[in-house]
């Protein structure tokens, strides 16, 4: 990406003084300034990095309830199933809470839909199927708060149904025993932005009790970091809290399949950060659920066999090469599909093809993204339906553009930088030209502009080992917190 904008962070001088005169070095002073950190008070919060999670999760609305009838489940020795997405966010959700309920003793299966033969969510199919195999109690996670159909066909069949999830609600809740979701317009839960395996983090801790969470966050922090990173949460708050202490134990893990996926991905023996969590072990669990394999992933994270889990992360590994080649062709693809578009049809990026492999196409447009900095949708043929994912680009809030063009939808869900959606193919035309038309009347066109925000100028003196160690400090990076970024003026290149 190029960018065509630079900014240089505005920070005021006497808050740079006053975190100076509070012991911080000028560096990490001007960049604490830069991001609206201005007392030692702040900058102490900010930076030590808390080690216990804040809130309770009783503070979630429905907790309380969804404890209740998972409780009252437990010691009546019903039969459970933990329904969850593909994605990692979806897969470290589902294991953390399988095994929870493993562990005292609930006699649990764990259902993760196929993205290409099953699509995304709750589906009838699979839940009468979940039903004939004596599931009594059925468990959401990161997924379920759109479905409302679904769960009153669990409830024709006699089956309790608990909704946990972090996605954006409709108008309409499911009528579930329990809808535990910090989106719920009525929950007034103090930090709304858990990924999905931070609810389900939550749901754990509140069905241990206060007496068991530290031993609980301890053993489940390093899956949730691992899906919040993958799932590009914002780096802050209680999603601070869970990155840090996840990163700083990850290779210490009881999950013998992590540590077998941390092996095969030549991480075993180095300092794991964010960065190596998002761009190299988070897309080896992510290819299974691309490639239609997502228990795959599963399995491996539950496995408690040192030579099956070394099988299945080599597995795992297989399926990213392959998601990679199959990524590179429709790639070039669509590039040469933006390259025929009419002036119309450029505010944002609309492309499909019957031949796209469906659990790609996201990726795909997250590249196109870095490429060409438009809203993209990127649309492929699934059981005679077209179907398809959307990326946004920063300051655009992709699920109301979407939301716009519903009526020409047989579904949607996702947030504001992410969604996924499905719409009869004769439906494709006019969709192109409404999300078109929606972002053009909408969107500010700086917005369309790459910009990168630079927290302060740098001299080459000031880069010492003490000051690599300072910046230490502000990690984890992530949405909310990005890396810092420097500016040396008056460089000239030689040679």
């Amino acid at each position: 990406m190029k960018f065509s904008k630079w900014h240089i962070a505005p920070a005021e001088e006497a808050d740079i003084r006053r975190l100076g005169e509070a012991g911080y070095p000028q560096l990490v002073s001007q960049v604490l300034a830069a991001r609206g950190i201005s007392t030692a008070e702040k900058a102490a919060a900010f930076l030590e990095r808390g080690r216990d999670l804040t809130c309770s999760p009783f503070l979630m609305k429905d907790m309380d309830r969804a404890v209740e009838c998972i409780s009252r489940a437990i010691s009546q020795g019903r039969r459970m199933a933990v329904f969850g997405d593909y994605d990692v966010d979806g897969i470290t959700a589902t294991v953390i809470l399988v095994d929870y309920l493993k562990s005292r003793g609930v006699d649990v299966l764990h259902y993760i839909p196929r993205r290409i033969e099953d699509g995304y969510g709750l589906g009838q199919d699979a839940i009468r199927s979940l039903h004939e195999q004596g599931v009594e109690l059925l468990i959401t996670v990161d997924c379920g708060i759109t479905g409302v159909e679904e769960v009153d066909f669990a409830a024709s069949l006699g089956m309790d149904v608990v909704i946990t999830d972090h996605h954006e609600c409709k108008d309409t809740l499911p009528r579930a025993a329990a809808v535990v979701d910090p989106h719920r317009p009525d929950c007034t839960y103090p930090f709304p932005y858990l990924a999905g395996c931070g609810v389900a983090l939550k749901l754990v801790l509140a069905l241990g009790g206060e007496s068991r969470e530290e031993a609980l966050f301890s053993r489940y922090c390093t899956l949730a970091a691992i899906g919040t990173i993958a799932d590009v949460m914002p780096m802050s708050g209680e999603n601070r809290i869970i990155v840090s202490r996840g990163l700083e134990c990850i290779t210490q893990s009881d999950f013998i399949g992590l540590h077998a996926l941390l092996q095969e991905a030549g991480l075993m023996d180095k300092a794991i950060t964010s960065v190596q969590v998002g761009f190299v072990l988070a897309p080896r669990i992510n290819a299974a659920g691309r490639m239609g394999a997502a228990d795959k992933a599963a399995d491996l994270l539950l496995c408690q066999d040192p030579a099956e889990a070394a099988r299945l992360a080599r597995e795992l590994c297989a399926l990213n090469r392959e998601r990679q080649a199959v990524e590179q062709t429709i790639y070039a693809q669509a590039v040469e599909q933006i390259d025929h578009l009419p002036p119309q049809e450029r505010s944002a990026l609309v492309l499909a093809s019957d031949t796209w492999h469906q659990g790609v196409v996201g990726i795909v447009a997250s590249r196109l993204i870095e490429t060409y900095y438009r809203p993209t949708v990127v649309l492929t043929m699934s059981n005679g339906f077209v179907t398809g994912s959307a990326r946004s680009v920063p300051g655009f809030d992709l699920y109301q553009a979407i939301e716009s063009c519903s009526d020409l939808l047989e579904n949607f869900g996702g947030h504001m930088y992410a969604a996924g959606l499905t719409m009869r193919p004769e439906r494709v035309e006019e969709f192109t030209r409404r999300f078109n038309a929606y972002v053009e009347e909408n969107i500010d066109p700086i917005t369309l502009q790459p910009q990168v925000e630079i927290d302060s100028e740098l001299f080459f003196s000031n880069i010492t080992p003490a000051f690599r160690r300072d910046l230490n400090r502000f990690q984890p990076f992530g949405p909310g917190n990005p890396a810092p970024v420097f500016v040396t003026r008056g460089v000239v290149s030689h040679g």
